[in-house]
């Protein structure tokens, strides 16, 4: 029986505080006593300063010294994964139950501390059964808790106070879903829960009763991670999946309901019993507490962290909990004072409701002060339409649009005071930058007050509801979107203002507004690289450009990100009624770091980094190279300030009721700070707005009617200030490119990669890649050791092309979603650095570890796509070798070189799809010599000869400076052989390719003849920017000219432009599109196959139906057949092997090694799900599996072989034969064929179609979920070329009927047409309707023999390396052929699959189902099955085989003609049975 998601009991836990023991293994506590275990823990608290008193009548006078007892009660709610025994189901349990004693255990040696007696009572637990019903369940704790008090004769039931721990879990507890906002809903489990309280309200005397939510701890597990409760929207049958604003509002709504139930009297009725709610949060840590205090010996450290917050929560104020225990800081552990001596309870402190009372039924309206009067002498358009963006008058604006996140969407714009949950509603319609609703004098919106001079504006968005509705037209703004959603807000954007008749797309003047960041900020201490302040300035340009690039006639506002670190005083301050659970659950960032803290600068100070790079980026001049669009920053957030009461608080009336979104009245105070920004002039812009303070809208003046631009403002951007982190001004460059589309589709093959096709760039080597010294000012020495990987020639992507010349910077002018590149400056540890794992100093032998490193990071970044994305690689070695050759010459021998180099390369090829190395070759060192021995004024002499002491100690013309340059060439040499050995280009998708540039290099000289070191760093040995940038260029060039042709020298001196892809050469060049021939054919180590398929997934449930099956379902593997399907020979080496079965190789059901050494179809499928069953091992029979091919069998077999099989397969204990899918593959005909003239009636095409026939027909009764694939026969005539000295056995000995027949002859003919006669019969079973009833079994013929000729070699000779020794049966390679062909059959649809197989050697020709083809393909899912089984239909249906069954009649008919032919027959000698049959 399936366990099904039940309740089950914690328990009742009286909790004894002398010794606990479980036997949980490893994890338990064992026999620690308490004492001992927490005899170190730094408990602050002082009994002696808090004075003794009489027990207190009133549970709200209770003080610690009056608890007698301290227990504990409830029940967990928990899923068994599937599969899960009982047995582990309990042991979880027992598991989950033992966290929870301990937590009581600790807390009751607290209480010890002022209440010694404090009574060590233990009750026995409820019998451990799993409940039928959850109010039983908990009665029934209920019932036994009350009657083991009663039963003790140590408690004094009715006088001792007691402590009641109730544990329970919220996480399934459901607030109305987001499409249904209601108030005061009461969750059916808060029923239960009220309705278990309510009795011990009614049963136990003098009780302080702890509601314990620990919903919050183990959501950190990894199955409960991320931004909501586990499966909310699930368990909420609510039909979107919650957003991380929706997680929190159900979380404070949960938490809400409760207080708001507690705080109304119910369990105060009597002044001996109180109900409070406590949460235990996620991610509690003892150090949270005790600091380094905390005792690192001690086992549970989270037992005692949750009980010390339990102990926390009854000393803390019941309404300061939250925000008390959100903090992720140092928690101070709380202790009763002689002012507040007493356990808070709602009654003995001051308590407001959470939510003030409002009116329901008073209608909704808009907060009085969001309108404004407003009129302007001139509100006429331009008397023509302006062409120029320069001169914009308001009036000409025709269109509106908005991108951002919920401060654009409009989130609780309209909400009513304490309204929660209507912050989930997006009031599109009052949004200050596009909103449409009513008019100015009731809506201050920017859209309204464009309408006051141009009525017909179109675009802006009214009423409410999400991005895709029709009332949000163009405002496609994003709840909770961050930065990098700004490209696909874009994209969406230009579609609708493309699409709709509305608008005028090449014509309408059109405003656009962008405002970002805030969501940014709020998560970016959680991955500070991701949110870095490149890549947020990145992401914006990213959306920045396809609106340049697509939009015409376009104004665009780019508003700065506000300064968040405000909000703080808002969540802080205690006299202001803010829900601050949801506030730090959507903002930990800012609000959760205390005061003055490193954490709080940090925040500040990349909130001032957002800033500035915004302002980088607008500055640059990017977006003004058309007259009719330009991007204006708006900065009148930058420096806003809290708004503010006359009291001097903050003023929450601008604010939803969640204290975050903005509401109505802040909304018009935003449109009205965004219009007068928009007429000033650029460089004297508002960038401090006080919302508190009302301001009059402007209107544009006489002289100046227009929206301000750079252009009309008379403003110069400024020149970027030169920094040691900055990129230097005159070193970018630009790209001409005309076709810079990626390829239509994504390429399969590196030979066919297009620059845009490009998505993730690499880089590995050593201080030159790493980009040491590149931004050095020339007297900066010391600064040599930075490593300014946003520079690096190949892997840095600091701003942009214009400005820096970097392969990425080039390649993001193809593709600006391009990933990989590094930033700014760093080692390779760090986040910026992303995939530049060059490490300085590095050589040949640490290349793999940093190959090693890239791979994993590549592997496991949620950036890269790691199957499907093309990856540049570039890869420069070889330098720091040389410079250390001289003192080991065997260490750093051209062969060692070669051999790491050769190691970092099979790794990338190994474990790397869909990839272009670059080898960059190394530039020769005695350039260097030159460099510094030509500038010894300026050089450091002796640092330089300390990092490369082999080439610039020795003497210019002696025998060590001649073996030095020896040396140099055969590591050049070693670099190019390995290369073109072909070894990388075993695979379609993966190849190296040597960029000889750098080969030889030509130095600038000064006038005075020494050569120009201004290309390098103060250093004299690593190039500077200047350098850089030539070294990227030539780099980008040789990828782009033809393996062969690449130009092997760099002028430094020369002013070199940068290529294009052209229309007849657009792919990046490799030999092969070079048509380049490499010198030698590489070695072939094994015919296995290299797996390319991304798709690998099964189906989300396994399916019912076989024509929606795919690979990764198939549970099961068998085959019936003859000698082909046993392997014979197929791995020997002379004619002994000729007597074994190599069952683990065959094409259809062996399964030895893997796929990447052994191509057979169990192989491929394993590739999909390793647990695969069935498949045959070795030559032994123990092995075989599922594979009941017999040698010699003929069809007439295939009946006992298919009972056989089915046997085995009911009686296998590893096949669920109901429920597991099965493949199973029949080969069969050759031994009929070739003894077809012996006895025509025997092997008759009647006889094998019917035996066939009686096969399937056993499978068909019997095995369910079953695909079946006919091989069809193979054309045998071809195996008469086969002959030589090589063969072992003659054909005519293995096949009379073929062997001794004459070519030509009437005999060959007739078999000839017998063999088709074959084929066309099996044909027919994919057909046939018998087999077409059942929704779970498929027969499909799989024809890809049809055809098939002998392989022939380069001399025109059949190859005989698809055959064993006996030049009949298929060789390994020949198996390997058969699984390619069949499974690529198998993804074919039935009419177009391949009849032919292609003998030709690829490690790449294993195909993959695709996302649109993910399944076997079968009739019904060919589309050659009609939908209607009437006669018409069926007539056309049966009209597809009918050339089969023509055949397959004639046949039958030629059966009678053979008796006056019978085929000749020689003596011939007797041979070895292992010769004579298949």
């Amino acid at each position: 029986m399936r366990l099904q998601p039940s309740l089950f009991l914690l328990g009742l836990f009286l909790v004894k505080v002398t010794t606990i023991h479980t036997a949980l293994g490893n994890n338990s506590w064992e026999e620690q006593t308490w004492s001992e275990l927490l005899k170190n823990i730094p408990f602050p608290c002082r009994p002696e300063e808090i004075s003794s008193n009489p027990p207190s009548e009133s549970v709200h006078t209770l003080r610690i010294s009056d608890i007698k007892v301290v227990g504990a009660i409830g029940n967990l709610e928990t899923t068994p994964e599937a599969g899960m025994v009982l047995k582990e189901q309990k042991w979880t349990e027992r598991n989950q139950t033992q966290t929870y004693v301990q937590v009581v255990a600790v807390l009751s040696d607290f209480i010890k501390r002022f209440s010694p007696s404090v009574l060590p009572l233990s009750c026995p637990p409820v019998e451990e059964t799993l409940p039928r019903d959850r109010n039983d369940d908990l009665r029934a704790q209920a019932r036994k808790l009350v009657q083991c008090m009663k039963e003790n004769k140590q408690l004094d039931f009715h006088n001792d106070w007691k402590i009641i721990n109730v544990f329970f879990k919220a996480q399934s507890q459901c607030p109305p879903c987001p499409s249904r906002q209601q108030e005061g809903h009461m969750t059916r489990s808060m029923q239960e829960l009220t309705g278990f309280l309510d009795y011990l309200h009614q049963e136990v005397p003098k009780a302080f009763v702890n509601l314990v939510d620990t919903s919050e701890f183990g959501n950190s597990s990894p199955s409960h991670q991320g931004d909501g409760p586990r499966d909310l929207n699930e368990v909420c049958e609510c039909s979107e999946e919650p957003s991380r604003l929706a997680t929190a509002v159900h979380r404070w709504y949960y938490q809400n309901s409760w207080e708001k139930l507690l705080t109304s009297g119910r369990y105060d009725t009597q002044d001996n019993f109180t109900v409070i709610y406590q949460t235990l949060f996620e991610d509690m840590d003892l150090f949270l507490f005790l600091g380094n205090q905390a005792p690192s010996h001690l086992l549970n450290k989270s037992s005692v962290a949750l009980a010390l917050s339990l102990w926390n929560g009854m000393m803390v104020p019941t309404r300061r909990k939250e925000e008390f225990f959100q903090a992720k800081q140092r928690i101070p552990v709380k202790c009763p004072t002689r002012k507040h001596p007493y356990l808070f309870t709602y009654k003995n402190r001051d308590y407001s409701s959470i939510s003030p009372k409002i009116d329901q039924k008073k209608p909704f309206q808009v907060k009085e002060g969001t309108g404004t009067e407003f009129g302007c002498p001139d509100m006429n358009p331009s008397n023509m339409v302006p062409t120029s963006v320069h001169n914009l008058k308001p009036a000409d604006i025709k269109v509106i649009g908005a991108l951002g996140d919920s401060l654009t969407a409009g989130n609780g714009a309209g909400s009513k005071a304490g309204e929660v949950f209507d912050v989930l509603t997006q009031y599109r319609g009052l949004s200050w930058s596009i909103g449409g609703d009513n008019n100015i004098s009731v809506t201050t919106t920017l859209p309204n007050i464009l309408r006051e001079f141009n009525p017909s504006l179109t675009g802006f968005s009214t009423k409410t509801g999400n991005q895709d509705s029709a009332a949000a037209f163009l405002n496609q703004a994003v709840a909770g979107a961050k930065a990098e959603d700004l490209p696909k807000q874009a994209r969406r954007l230009v579609n609708l203002m493309k699409n709709d008749t509305r608008i005028n797309f090449q014509k309408d003047w059109k405003i656009i507004t962008l405002f970002i960041g805030g969501n940014d900020l709020c998560d970016s201490c959680k991955d500070p690289a991701h949110f870095s302040p490149q890549n947020f300035s990145g992401n914006i340009e990213k959306a920045l450009d396809i609106l340049h690039e697509e939009v015409p006639r376009a104004f665009v506002n780019l508003v700065t990100v506000l300064t968040i670190s405000s909000l703080r005083e808002l969540y802080q301050e205690e006299k202001v009624d803010c829900p601050r659970l949801i506030l730090s659950f959507l903002c930990p960032c800012v609000l959760e770091p205390e005061d003055n803290s490193t954490e709080l600068a940090t925040l500040i100070e990349l909130n001032k980094q957002y800033q500035e790079k915004t302002h980088e980026l607008i500055d640059s001049g990017r977006y003004d190279t058309r007259d009719d669009f330009t991007v204006v920053l708006q900065p009148f957030l930058e420096r806003v300030p809290m708004p503010k009461t006359s009291e001097g608080l903050p003023d929450s009336s601008f604010f939803a009721p969640d204290c975050f979104h903005f509401h109505s009245k802040a909304h018009a105070r935003a449109a009205k700070a965004l219009w007068n920004n928009m007429l000033e002039p650029v460089g004297a812009k508002n960038n401090e707005v006080h919302f508190e303070i009302m301001v009059d809208l402007i209107c544009p003046s006489q002289n100046q009617p227009y929206l301000r631009t750079y252009k009309n403002s008379n403003y110069t951007y400024p020149t970027v200030a030169a920094t040691t982190s900055s990129p230097s001004l005159g070193y970018g460059s630009q790209i001409w490119c005309e076709d810079r589309a990626p390829s239509t589709s994504i390429p399969s093959s590196v030979h066919a990669l297009k620059p845009a096709d490009i998505q993730v760039v690499a880089a590995v080597g050593d201080s030159l890649t790493a980009g040491n010294g590149i931004g050095s000012k020339p007297d900066d020495l010391p600064d040599v050791v930075t490593q300014y990987r946003g520079l690096s020639y190949s892997a840095g992507g600091d701003a942009s092309l214009e400005s820096v010349t970097t392969l990425p910077n080039i390649l993001r002018k193809f593709n600006k979603n391009l990933t990989g590149f590094a930033l700014g400056v760093g080692d390779a540890d760090d986040a910026n650095a992303f995939l530049n794992q060059a490490v300085p100093g590095a050589k040949a032998e640490g290349l793999k570890k940093q190959v090693q490193t890239l791979v994993q990071k590549m592997k496991t970044d949620q950036r890269i796509d790691f199957l499907r994305d093309w990856k540049v690689v570039t890869l420069l070695i070889g330098t720091s070798d040389l410079c250390d050759y001289c003192t080991d010459s065997n260490l750093y021998s051209v062969t060692k070189f070669s051999s790491h180099l050769q190691d970092a390369l099979d790794f990338l090829h190994r474990e790397v799809p869909r990839a272009l190395v670059n080898i960059v070759d190394f530039m020769n060192p005695i350039i260097l010599r030159q460099v510094i021995l030509g500038n010894q004024h300026k050089c450091p002499i002796l640092q330089a000869i300390a990092v490369c002491n082999c080439i610039l100690m020795i003497r210019e013309s002696s025998s060590e400076m001649a073996r030095m340059k020896e040396v140099i060439k055969s590591y050049h040499r070693s670099i190019r052989e390995l290369v073109e050995s072909g070894r990388y280009d075993t695979r379609e998708d993966f190849t190296v390719v040597l960029q000889p540039f750098f080969e030889n290099t030509k130095l600038a000289f000064q006038p005075n003849g020494r050569p120009d070191d201004s290309f390098f760093a103060p250093d004299c040995l690593h190039p500077n920017q200047k350098f850089h940038s030539q070294l990227s260029r030539a780099l980008w060039n040789n990828m782009l000219q033809p393996v062969g042709k690449k130009m092997n020298f760099l002028d430094l001196t020369a002013d070199t432009p940068l290529l294009c892809p052209t229309q007849e050469e657009p792919f990046i060049r490799t030999y092969r599109n070079s048509n380049y021939t490499y010198p030698a054919n590489p070695a072939i180590e094994n015919w296995g196959s290299d797996f390319l398929c991304s798709e690998q997934g099964s189906s989300s449930s396994t399916p019912t139906s076989v024509h929606q099956l795919r690979p990764a379902d198939i549970k099961v593997i068998a085959a019936l057949g003859d000698s082909l399907t046993t392997a014979v020979g197929a791995g020997a080496k002379n004619i002994t092997g000729l007597s074994m079965a190599w069952r683990g190789l065959s094409w259809s059901i062996g399964g030895d090694g893997v796929l990447e050494t052994h191509t057979t179809l169990p192989n491929i499928l394993k590739k999909f799900n390793r647990h695969l069953h069935g498949f045959s091992t070795g030559t032994q029979k123990e092995t075989i599996g599922l594979n009941v091919a017999t040698r010699g069998a003929m069809a007439q077999d295939m009946p006992s072989q298919a009972r056989e099989l089915v046997d085995k397969m009911k009686k296998s204990s590893e096949i669920n034969l109901k429920e597991d899918w099965k493949l199973i593959t029949i080969f069969v005909g050759s031994n009929d064929l070739c003894r077809y003239c012996e006895n025509p009636e025997a092997h008759s095409v009647k006889n094998y179609v019917q035996s066939l026939q009686q096969a399937l027909d056993i499978f068909y009764k019997e095995l369910p979920r079953t695909f079946i694939n006919i091989v069809e026969i193979m054309e045998l005539d071809g195996l008469r070329q086969i002959q030589g000295e090589e063969c072992k056995v003659t054909t005519q000995s293995i096949c009379p009927c073929f062997g001794h027949s004459l070519d030509n002859s009437p005999e060959l003919q007739e078999m000839k047409n017998i063999n088709r006669h074959f084929q066309s019969g099996s044909s027919v079973f994919t057909y046939n309707r018998q087999y077409m009833d059942r929704e779970d079994f498929a027969v499909v013929v799989q024809p890809f023999f049809q055809s098939t000729v002998v392989p022939l070699d380069d001399k025109g000779k059949p190859d005989l390396s698809f055959f064993s020794v006996d030049c009949f049966h298929f060789s390994e390679r020949g198996h390997a052929e058969m699984a390619i062909s069949l499974w690529n059959n198998m993804l074919e649809p039935v009419g177009r699959k391949q009849t032919y197989n292609n003998f030709t050697y690829s490690r790449t020709k294993v195909k993959c189902p695709t996302s649109d083809n993910p399944y076997f393909y079968t009739l019904k899912n060919s589309g050659l099955l009609p939908q209607e089984t009437n006669k018409s239909s069926w007539i056309l249906y049966w009209a597809v085989p009918v050339a089969a069954v023509g055949s397959f009649v004639i046949g039958m008919v030629l059966v009678l003609v053979w008796r006056s032919w019978k085929c000749p027959r020689k003596e011939e000698p007797p041979i070895s049975l292992v010769a004579t049959v298949f």
